[in-house]
């Protein structure tokens, strides 16, 4: 942890040790306990492929710390009795690609199909309640996102009790997530009439910015959450969206989830995968309804 210190005594300059972190080879014994350590920590698989984003992403870790090893850092993070320094370890190794509307053939299939047939349920039982939950909620977009159409879909229709539930294993994405605030370009994907009763414009740093209304944002309840250990989510739940998760996860990991997953679910839920996810190859419960859309039978 002195190592800038030593360094200067030696007459290394930062932009030397900088070149050297970046000259640094992950080995392949440094690579595999990293891989373990990620994997027993939240089922992530990171094959050999992924090597050279561990090695970059891990390395720009290191020239923050000042420390000129993966096996030093390795240990620190590992023994760092705050539970801090494993966590920025994952935060680091987590890729969160998302966007309002992503993938908008599922927001189609809400609307168009499974919103009407749900209320219509609700209604007959009684019971005005829905439950969702965005597994892998990255910066906020999707469970946004989903608030949006329920507010859109229940406008008119009476009081009714609506939570979205919104989960990763990223403290540094749930953050930005909590905040609600994007720019004009992230919040391109919603409609004129949507931007003017869910957005909220603010001034930063000269720019306007949009923060998420009121309305939207108590429907929201951000958490932190490894999807491999207990989920503190109370059954049933209507619909789950887990995109773009499981491809980080091996077939074994990826049928124990998807299963409790089916355990979670309501009679008729839903489960959304990504797009390039798919089922083939678990064994599972689920009814294939279309192209990364399961449903509870």
């Amino acid at each position: 942890m002195q190592c800038l210190t030593i360094c200067s005594n030696l007459g290394v300059s930062v932009t030397m040790l900088e070149s050297i972190l970046d000259d640094l080879v992950l080995s392949e014994e440094e690579f595999r306990l990293v891989s373990d350590l990620v994997y027993q920590h939240c089922g992530i698989n990171l094959h050999d492929g992924k090597r050279e984003l561990v090695r970059a992403r891990l390395a720009k870790r290191l020239r923050a710390l000042n420390i000129r090893s993966f096996t030093e850092y390795i240990q620190f993070a590992v023994n760092d009795p705050t539970g801090n320094e494993f966590t920025t370890l994952i935060d680091s190794l987590s890729t969160n690609l998302t966007s309002f509307f992503r993938e908008i053939q599922h927001f189609d299939f809400l609307y168009n199909s499974f919103y009407p047939s749900l209320i219509r349920r609700k209604k007959e039982s009684g019971r005005l309640r829905i439950r969702a939950w965005s597994a892998g909620c990255s910066s906020g977009e999707e469970p946004y996102t989903i608030a949006i159409t329920l507010l859109d879909t229940l406008q008119g229709q009476g009081h009714w009790d609506v939570k979205v539930l919104a989960t990763d294993i990223s403290t540094k994405v749930l953050a930005l997530a909590k905040a609600g605030r994007y720019d004009a370009r992230r919040v391109d994907p919603l409609t004129p009439q949507q931007k003017q009763k869910y957005l909220v414009p603010v001034r930063h740093n000269g720019q306007t910015e949009y923060e998420m209304a009121h309305s939207v944002r108590e429907l929201v309840l951000f958490g932190h959450l490894n999807l491999m250990e207990e989920w503190p989510i109370r059954p049933p739940v209507d619909f789950i969206f887990c995109r773009n998760v499981m491809i980080y996860f091996d077939k074994p990991t990826q049928q124990k989830l998807v299963n409790r997953f089916w355990q979670l679910l309501d009679e008729g839920g839903v489960l959304f995968t990504g797009h390039s996810e798919s089922l083939t190859g678990i064994e599972h419960k689920f009814q294939y309804v279309q192209p990364t859309i399961y449903r509870k039978a």
